[in-house]
This record gives C-alpha cells, sequence and structure tokens, in this order.
C-alpha cells in the first residue's frame, strides 16, 4: 500500500506543474479543452458542459460533463489527470444538494436547468432581509 502511495502522490505533483486544475464539483458549468488525433493531424477542441459527477481518487480520478446538442443529450467522461485534457476552466457554480447528478439524464428543457450559485445566495439573502423589515 506504501509504494501504491508514493506512486500516487509522485505522479500528481509532477502532473500539477504541468497544469492548474481548478477546483469544481457536480453542477458547475465547464469548458474542457482536450487533444483530439485526427489520422496525423492533432488538435484542440473544447467541450462546455455540466459536471454531473466526478469519481475515483488520486491519478485514477475522472468527471463526466455532459450537454445538450442539437437536441440531443451528450455525455463525456475525461480524465482529471490525462495529458490530453489541455485545459479547464470553470464557468459559473451550479447550486445543487447532491453529488451525482444523473436525474438531470430524464429531464429536458427548463427543468434540467442549474441555478447559478452566486443568484442563489443573492435570492435568499434578499428574501431574508425583507422578512427581517417586516
Amino acid at each position: 500500500m506504501q509504494r501504491l502511495d508514493r506512486v500516487e502522490t509522485t505522479f500528481s505533483k509532477n502532473n500539477n506543474k504541468a497544469k492548474e486544475i481548478p477546483v469544481f464539483k457536480a453542477g458547475d458549468k465547464v469548458v474542457v479543452k482536450s487533444r483530439i488525433k485526427e489520422g496525423d493531424k492533432e488538435r484542440v477542441q473544447a467541450f462546455e458542459g455540466v459536471v454531473i459527477a466526478r469519481a475515483g481518487r488520486g491519478p485514477a480520478s475522472t468527471f463526466t460533463v455532459r450537454k445538450v446538442s442539437a437536441g440531443v443529450g451528450v455525455e463525456r467522461i475525461f480524465p482529471l489527470y490525462s495529458p490530453n485534457v489541455v485545459s479547464i476552466e470553470r464557468k459559473s457554480e451550479g447550486y445543487v444538494r447532491r453529488a451525482k447528478l444523473y436525474y438531470i439524464r430524464d429531464l429536458d428543457g427548463k427543468a434540467a436547468r442549474i441555478k447559478d450559485k452566486n443568484i442563489r445566495l443573492m435570492e435568499t439573502q434578499n428574501t431574508a432581509a425583507d422578512s427581517a423589515t417586516k
């Protein structure tokens, strides 16, 4: 077990120097830029969507991103420490109360939206201020 821990810490230290991984969780909207190989050419493709799950620990950790493209739900699972993942950028922080958002697969349209955490906080502060003045 000690050897495994030693390998994990070495791997994460070396890989964190190469790219900065932001703090994100389920419900956050992210843009993941990954390397795609097409024949002998290589390009970077952006995938923007909502994080619906994070799994694993250490070098084996992954996260699932979901977006709706042309009315069809598309999900991709990205390894967090993969060299093919160029960058991860958090666009907005979502307000959710679960760690896994698999139920979003069954929803569509307005029901599938996730509230922005900052807007949610402002709403709760405004209602608290209104009730305090009454």
